[in-house]
C-alpha cells in the first residue's frame, strides 16, 4: 500500500479482521471500496453477491514449516521426510482453529501419525504459531508461509511437500458503489501490478 500512496497521493484506510467479522460488517452496510479475502467466500454469502461488481484472483498461499534455526533442521521435500520430522521432533506448534491448522490436523490423521504428533503438540489458537519457536515451546511450527514470516529470526524450512500441500487463494473484489470512483479502480488495478506482485512474493505468497 505505501507504493500506491506514493504513486497516487491517495490515502488508503485498511481494516484487518477475520473473515466472519468482515462479512458481518459488510452485511450490516459498512461497504468497503475493495474487499480482499479468501476466494469464493463472498460468492457463498448469497446476500452479498450483488454488492461487488468484479473479482480478481491476486495471490495464493501455501502451508509451510518453520524452525528456530536452520542448523540441523530436517529436509521436507518428500512426504516420508515430513513424517519423520513430525514424529521425531519434541513438539509441533499449530492452530486447531485456523484453516491451515484444521487442514494440518486432518493431514496428520490421513498420514496415521495424529496420535503421536498431537500427544506433544503445542496448540497456538491466536497469532503466528512461530512465536512458540521463539519462546522454546516447540521445535517446529506449521502455518501459512506468509504468517510464519511475520516472526523475525525464525527459519522457514519450506512448504509442505507438493503431494500434501493445500493452497488458499485470495481475491480482490471491487464494490459496485465504488466502480466508477478513480481511487478505488486505481487501487483495484494496482493490486495486480508488477510492483504489487513483487511485494506478494517477498511476503511468501504466490502471485497470479
Amino acid at each position: 500500500m505505501p507504493a500506491f500512496v506514493r504513486a497516487t497521493g491517495r490515502s488508503v484506510d485498511l481494516v484487518f479482521d477475520q473473515t466472519d467479522e468482515l462479512l458481518q460488517r459488510i452485511a450490516a452496510g459498512a461497504l468497503p471500496s475493495i474487499y480482499i479475502g479468501v476466494s469464493g467466500v463472498l460468492e457463498d454469502a448469497g446476500r452479498l453477491r450483488g454488492t461487488f461488481k468484479m473479482a480478481r484472483h491476486i495471490v495464493s498461499s501455501g502451508i509451510g514449516i518453520a524452525a528456530a534455526t536452520s542448523v540441523g533442521a530436517p529436509t521436507l521435500t518428500t512426504v516420508e521426510e515430513l513424517v519423520s520430522a513430525l514424529t521425531e521432533c519434541r513438539s509441533v506448534a499449530y492452530s486447531r482453529t485456523r484453516p491451515s491448522g484444521t487442514y494440518f490436523n486432518q493431514l496428520l490423521h490421513d498420514l496415521g501419525i495424529a496420535e503421536v504428533v498431537n500427544s506433544r503438540a503445542t496448540f497456538v489458537e491466536e497469532g503466528p504459531t512461530a512465536r512458540a519457536l521463539v519462546d522454546g515451546r516447540a521445535a517446529l511450527a506449521v502455518q501459512q508461509i506468509s504468517e510464519l514470516q511475520l516472526i523475525p529470526d525464525v527459519a522457514i524450512l519450506g512448504p509442505l511437500p507438493e503431494a500434501v500441500q493445500r493452497y488458499t487463494r485470495f481475491s480482490a473484489h471491487l464494490c459496485i458503489k465504488a466502480a466508477n470512483e478513480y481511487p478505488a479502480t486505481a487501487l483495484f488495478n494496482f493490486l495486480a501490478s508488477s510492483l504489487a506482485r513483487s511485494a506478494y512474493t517477498a511476503a511468501g505468497l504466490q502471485a497470479y
